[in-house]
């Protein structure tokens, strides 16, 4: 059931699409940029209020490769898998971030939220290679270290905004 701050969101990004089933996909994009994920109470919703049905929402959710329905972490880590990158190693620099953050292929967010990590086919900077992208800003000519010092960056300023100390990653 959705309620209060979460009603007046999802009502606010059906009434910004003029509450018409035709602009789905738009109504579904807004709501995973708000939430990073799709959640099952908030499809169920929109669902509801578009009078469509659950599965018309869930079928155009698993289609499109950009939709989540699992809550992903605020940084969003890519590592490029394409033909370039996979030739200059990217397949360590994905097994190094994935065992700093004690990750694997089924678990791919942090317990504490703050990291997703995704394979992805190409990032479009096959002469920077190997590449991944943060947040969409990509870093070229990766290597495991390189990368485990742009997760650490990323620790040391999130601990800074929480007052806390984060555990550094390490090889």
């Amino acid at each position: 059931m959705v309620e209060g701050k979460d009603r007046a969101t999802l009502d606010h990004i059906l009434t910004s699409c003029n509450g018409d089933k035709r602009a789905l996909i738009a109504i579904m994009q807004k709501i995973q940029h708000e939430y990073r994920y799709l959640p099952r109470q908030a499809l169920e919703y929109v669902a509801k209020k578009l009078g469509v049905s659950p599965a018309k929402i869930y079928s155009v959710a698993t289609f499109y490769e950009n939709f989540s329905l699992r809550p992903k972490g605020r940084y969003i880590v890519r590592v490029c898998d394409g033909t370039a990158c996979h030739v200059r190693k990217s397949a360590s620099i994905l097994k190094t971030i994935r065992e700093g953050l004690g990750l694997d292929k089924d678990k791919t967010t942090t317990d504490d939220m703050l990291f997703t990590v995704e394979t992805v086919s190409c990032l479009g900077a096959c002469g920077l290679s190997p590449v991944i992208s943060i947040n969409e800003q990509i870093f070229a000519e990766m290597t495991p270290e390189k990368a485990l010092a742009c997760l650490n960056k990323i620790r040391e300023k999130e601990a800074g905004n929480y007052g806390k100390k984060r555990e550094k990653i390490h090889l």
